[in-house]
């Protein structure tokens, strides 16, 4: 039988062989502060990919050394970290996957020593440093920071990049009502807290042409905060700045509890993905290869965003297309055993 999530998808000039994308995931791993790639971000992404991941999405890659979350984190605020980076992609693309990485700043969440930048000087908790609010030159700064590491992602060969506007880091700090209390263009109403996104959606696109994500958190989970409809709104301003596909997960701008459960986070894709004529890209708690198959085929996402479970199963493709009752080509060298 054909499936859906052994189709192909295409976004923009990109082609990737599936809808099975490898989540980006913080895996704390550049041991010398200097924001490398190390051999462990070697065999843990190309191993996906040997595995028939359609896209792989390297993890959150910081623009500038104060925006890393922790001081283990891959950077991309420097044309050093171009030759490694570049050997990765070509490894990926080696293996027939797609390769993609997430651009992202911190803000107050982190947790390196030295000052920490936000929009308003607000501690994300009791625990957290309290953040510095960002001058308009150092807004400015930012933006060109993100056009200057998306430049690099381009160099070393990516083929799909991702602006993380989504868990509490930086870019949603700026959208969430609740941590930007600004009072300039920056703050206040709907509109002003959507200019820095904005404007790195316009300064990115400079020196970029592929395709282009953004991974949002659709709810602050807080009665004060942002929903799915606020999300929906923001959308369309993405899409007509010419955003390709919205990456949707939630949460983690504020401390804020939440019950997850299988795709619990599934109905907020298919809301913005029909409320803003956007494709979208959905991502939490799936791990069955059915379950990846109803959300395609219902139409409530066109990507199937795979975390932890590829974290317990470098070969979950194998194992969504034996749930689906297919068979998928394995890697020649792999054939005796698939």
């Amino acid at each position: 039988m054909d499936t859906a999530l052994f189709s192909p998808y295409t976004i923009k000039n990109i082609t990737i062989k599936n809808r099975i994308v490898m989540s980006p995931m913080c895996m704390y791993s550049s041991h010398n502060e200097d924001g490398k790639v190390q051999d462990f971000h070697h065999t843990h992404y190309i191993s996906r990919a040997v595995g028939q991941v359609g896209l792989i999405m390297v993890e959150a890659t910081a623009v500038t050394p104060q925006g890393r979350i922790s001081a283990a984190d891959l950077g991309i605020w420097s044309d050093e970290h171009i030759p490694e980076l570049q050997k990765l992609v070509q490894s990926i693309k080696q293996y027939g996957a797609t390769s993609s990485i997430q651009i992202a700043h911190a803000g107050r969440k982190a947790t390196i020593d030295g000052e920490i930048i936000a929009p308003s000087a607000i501690a994300f908790n009791e625990q957290m440093k309290q953040p510095k609010e960002m001058t308009l030159e150092e807004i400015k700064e930012t933006v060109q920071a993100f056009r200057e590491g998306v430049r690099r992602a381009k160099e070393a060969g990516f083929e799909i990049i991702e602006l993380h506007a989504a868990h509490g880091y930086l870019i949603n700090q700026f959208l969430s009502p609740l941590s930007n209390k600004r009072n300039d263009q920056y703050g206040g109403s709907f509109e002003n807290r959507y200019r820095f996104l904005g404007e790195i959606i316009e300064s990115v696109k400079e020196v970029w042409d592929g395709p282009l994500m953004v991974r949002i958190s659709a709810s602050d989970y807080h009665t004060d905060g942002l929903n799915v409809d606020n999300y929906v709104e923001y959308a369309k301003m993405m899409k007509e700045q010419g955003v390709d596909l919205i990456d949707v997960s939630s949460g983690a701008v504020v401390p804020a509890p939440i019950t997850p459960y299988p795709g619990y986070q599934v109905k907020f894709a298919e809301r913005i993905r029909h409320g803003a004529g956007i494709a979208t890209g959905a991502v939490g708690l799936i791990t069955n290869g059915l379950q990846a198959e109803e959300i395609l085929r219902n139409d409530r996402a066109d990507l199937i965003f795979i975390a932890r479970e590829l974290l317990r199963d470098p070969y979950w493709p194998r194992t969504a297309a034996k749930q689906l009752g297919v068979e998928i080509e394995s890697p020649k060298q792999y054939d005796r055993g698939w």
